[in-house]
């Protein structure tokens, strides 16, 4: 297990994610870096609400929640000023342009993959 950095020790991710497998992994990596997950949404409207009232300081966003775009909770994170990484199985092509300057966490994933996103979502 490698050692996280310490900048992301302590940090509270949100974590929007429709593949339940993926979201535990995400959750026991993340834990592992030190992280601290305040909440997992699978549903669109879920993740709209924790997005909207939740206190997190980065989140990782799915791109297709069970096949709705989520560009707009992108927006709302964005309006909220808090960072996020976007996670997709489909590359950077399908994303729409506001998502591309966004750290890109390419499914699957290993953890230094995860650490790297993260840290450039916070720089």
């Amino acid at each position: 297990m490698a050692v996280a950095p310490s900048s992301l020790v302590g940090l509270r991710v949100l974590v929007i994610e429709d593949e339940s497998m993926v979201a535990m992994l995400l959750e026991d990596t993340l834990a592992d870096i030190g992280c601290l997950v305040v909440a997992v949404a699978s549903r669109f409207d879920d993740a709209v609400k924790k997005a909207e009232s939740l206190a997190f300081d980065i989140a990782i966003l799915d791109v297709n929640l069970n096949g709705k775009n989520t560009s707009s909770i992108a927006d709302l994170l964005a309006e909220r000023g808090v960072a996020f990484v976007v996670a997709t199985g489909y590359g950077s092509t399908g994303l729409p342009d506001s998502l591309r300057k966004v750290p890109l966490l390419q499914k699957p994933y290993l953890q230094r993959d995860l650490v790297r996103a993260l840290q450039a979502a916070l720089t």
